[in-house]
């Protein structure tokens, strides 16, 4: 049975929450391999990241609470914020909002994009171009 690899199911889920944090870095690693620009290489993160929420909206939720993985997800939240430093001088993106504020939108944007992915109002690659349209309107400078 599980119970004589882990112990407790908190144990399971961390685990399986260790495998879905390594899938979705691989993941944007290979999306953003081809990247021309930061600015490129949030977009392709994007829609790297939403069609694999099938398989991990509930671990992200639910692994939240081991110490390791939040460390990741700092980590990871560290390196949006310099990949949206970079978009921001390369003049891609607006330098009048903050980079933490074009950060949290970015997250949340994935976020929603889950959602709708998860109620099956919304195909993962809708969800896709569903965010990033609105990412690009909010964040982008007026064109």
């Amino acid at each position: 049975t599980l119970h004589r690899y882990f112990p407790s199911r908190s144990d399971l889920v961390s685990a399986l929450g260790r495998v879905a944090l390594a899938e979705l870095g691989e993941a944007v690693e290979r999306a953003t391999a081809p990247a021309s620009s930061y600015f490129d290489a949030l977009r392709l993160a994007m829609g790297a990241v939403i069609p694999l929420a099938h398989r991990h909206m509930f671990l992200m939720q639910e692994t939240l609470f081991d110490a390791d993985i939040q460390t990741e997800f700092e980590v990871e939240a560290q390196e949006l914020r310099e990949l949206i430093e970079n978009a921001k001088s390369e003049g891609a993106l607006r330098t009048d909002l903050p980079t933490e504020w074009i950060a949290q939108a970015y997250e949340h944007l994935v976020y929603a994009a889950w959602e709708m992915i998860r109620r099956e109002e919304a195909t993962p690659r809708q969800a896709v171009d569903l965010a990033w349209t609105q990412f690009a309107k909010g964040a982008c400078h007026d064109t």
